[in-house]
């Protein structure tokens, strides 16, 4: 296993036995955000019960061998719009119709775009702040959803952009000033999150993309641009990985298929240093697109054990598709982690807070049996 850091270490990949980040929500905290909304309790009263929820998560993530914590996105209704609601030029906006996930519709919550997207500052650097003055000797991991959910959640007011190329520009440099802000505030381990790759390993996807009247080609090399470009200037002591997820709603998904349709962008054409993966069950293919990794600093995060569901996977049995992959990359370069966060929204999978730390010690426990 990949031993604690220290002041002089720096974390060059994620540890053998990572998370994606999301914990499900404790009743009280539920209890709590649902009093703030009744104007029963007051911001402060709930800020108050959110750092003490984080505190107590912070602590269980290490009691089962995680060396990196996160808060468990405890502050957040969603992994994404909550975040991306905090540049200028972007409002949090309910009504309309929720997102579909397999037959499951969710709350009608979204973003529009209002105005030019800018950075100016951000409300989650107090978010990292105190997550960073709790996790003691472990890394503060902070995640964050990629610029590309924006591009491709977003309602847009007429005439903020003409073309996408001049959004992506936006982006980028907002993107590039909170990347920043969190390094300045003590971040070293920053995850983003990115749904808008799944929309191509399907061909429902793939239509979707073509009935807006975009070029499939086009769209992927923006997008892997909006990602390169938006961490082409991080510091060299901040670790950014990826996480690449095809939904993940009360235990439900939004889309399925492998990787292959876009191998060649997500292996060999992104810059970050680590690709968190799904591979939990036969939505998303096989190992064989692992042939495209062409970087030996490329990490893959092979996500082998479900968040969706409390029952155990089969030791022997990850081992041996970690085997299998191995026939790809070397071993050196894969770690292991749950396919997904256990609470990409506030409702949370529908699995106990029992069984998902089991779920956790399970990666732990795998993960000391292959590379120690």
């Amino acid at each position: 296993m990949t031993k604690p850091l220290t002041e002089e270490k720096t974390l060059k990949s994620p540890f053998k036995a990572d998370h994606v980040g999301s914990f499900l929500r404790p009743e009280r905290l539920k209890q709590a955000r649902l009093q703030k909304e009744n104007g029963e309790i007051t911001a402060g009263q709930l800020k108050k019960i959110e750092d003490e929820e984080i505190i107590r998560l912070v602590e269980a993530q290490k009691r089962a061998g995680l060396q990196s914590v996160t808060d468990g996105e405890f502050r957040r209704k969603w992994w994404h719009f909550d975040f991306l609601a905090g540049f200028d030029g972007v409002e949090f906006v309910e009504g309309g119709n929720g997102l579909q996930f397999n037959g499951i519709q969710t709350k009608a919550h979204g973003i529009k775009v209002t105005g030019k997207i800018r950075f100016t500052s951000h409300y989650m650097i107090e978010h990292f702040e105190f997550l960073h003055s709790v996790a003691g000797d472990a890394l503060a991991k902070f995640t964050i959803p990629s610029p590309n959910m924006l591009f491709h959640r977003a309602d847009f007011e007429d005439g903020i952009y003409e073309t996408d190329e001049e959004l992506v520009e936006d982006l980028v440099a907002a993107y590039q000033g909170v990347i920043q802000a969190f390094y300045d505030a003590g971040c070293r381990y920053l995850q983003i999150d990115d749904t808008s790759w799944a929309s191509f390993f399907s061909e429902k996807g793939r239509e979707s993309i073509r009935s807006k009247g975009k070029d499939l080609d086009k769209i992927a090399i923006l997008c892997a641009r909006a990602i390169n470009e938006s961490i082409a200037n991080k510091p060299e002591d901040l670790l950014v990985t990826m996480h690449i997820c095809r939904g993940n709603f009360k235990s439900t998904h939004m889309s399925s298929g492998g990787y292959g349709a876009l191998s060649e962008i997500i292996f060999g054409g992104l810059d970050v240093d680590g690709l968190f993966l799904e591979f939990d069950d036969e939505r998303s293919g096989g190992f064989e697109p692992l042939r495209f990794v062409n970087r030996p600093d490329l990490f893959v995060v092979l996500g082998l054990i479900t968040s969706k569901f409390g029952e155990l996977e089969d030791t022997d049995r990850v081992k041996a598709r970690i085997a299998e992959a191995a026939t790809y990359i070397p071993l050196e370069q894969l770690c292991l982690s749950p396919q997904c966060g256990f609470a990409s929204t506030e409702e949370g999978n529908l699995l106990t807070e029992e069984q998902q730390w089991e779920k956790v010690r399970h990666v732990v426990e795998i993960a000391q049996e292959v590379w120690e």
